[in-house]
């Protein structure tokens, strides 16, 4: 992994914003469109408050979350809803969202093939920001999860559901060659905690550290 410290959160942030608008402006001159995937939480929010304000094409840019719980997207607990209140305000609500959930469907299974179908055309991804757990999970790959194996296998399809203990609703996730497929990767953690658990995956195995998938190719983002 490509380790980055910085002396705080918020140079953090506004260095990794920065990386990520001028990645996606390479991709738009070169491709005339861009895929960008990340996370939800709270962690990166103050990323998307700065992207939203960069002038880029965001037509051109389409938007597909590492992960979706399977509630509605009224819901506190929706990823969804913190993209459209975070990243999709100025310039940037004119980007295309790739959903991971799909209203009326009781399950992930029953949307599942018409999710993979939206997302296909948009892969692969352009730039890809992810975040991690204490327990090295990263999307809803969750060590136990009761798909991982399937997940981390290399014909995995894009998508999976998943149900894991630590993930409380079941869930909607990028696979594993989906996100090693990623031309750009970035993994955005803070604190002591996640810094020691991202260097204790380095030598554990992807069912152990799903986070591990990633590491080889990934710009790692740490600030206290």
């Amino acid at each position: 992994m490509h380790w980055h410290d910085y002396p705080d959160r918020e140079m953090m942030h506004l260095r990794l914003a920065d990386k990520i608008a001028g990645q996606l402006a390479d991709y738009l001159r070169r491709d005339g469109r861009a895929t960008l995937s990340v996370p939800g939480g709270t962690t990166p929010g103050p990323v998307f408050d700065i992207l939203s304000g960069v002038d880029l094409d965001w037509a051109k840019v389409s938007v597909v979350l590492n992960d979706e719980r399977w509630v509605p997207e009224d819901s506190p607990r929706s990823n969804t809803r913190l993209l459209r209140d975070r990243l999709f305000r100025g310039p940037a609500a004119a980007a295309r969202l790739i959903p991971l959930y799909q209203p009326g469907a009781a399950t992930p299974e029953d949307a599942l093939a018409a999710l993979e179908e939206g997302l296909a055309p948009h892969l692969p991804v352009s730039v890809l920001l992810l975040g991690m757990g204490a327990d090295m999970h990263t999307a809803s790959l969750f060590p136990g999860a009761d798909r991982l194996g399937e997940a981390l296998a290399a014909n995995a399809p894009p998508i999976l559901p998943m149900r894991a203990d630590a993930a409380g609703e079941p869930r909607v996730t990028l696979t594993a060659p989906v996100l090693k497929a990623a031309i750009n990767i970035h993994v955005l953690i803070t604190g002591a905690d996640k810094r020691a658990a991202i260097e204790k995956a380095a030598s554990l195995s992807p069912d152990l550290a799903p986070i591990r998938v990633v590491l080889d190719q990934a710009d790692v983002h740490w600030a206290e």
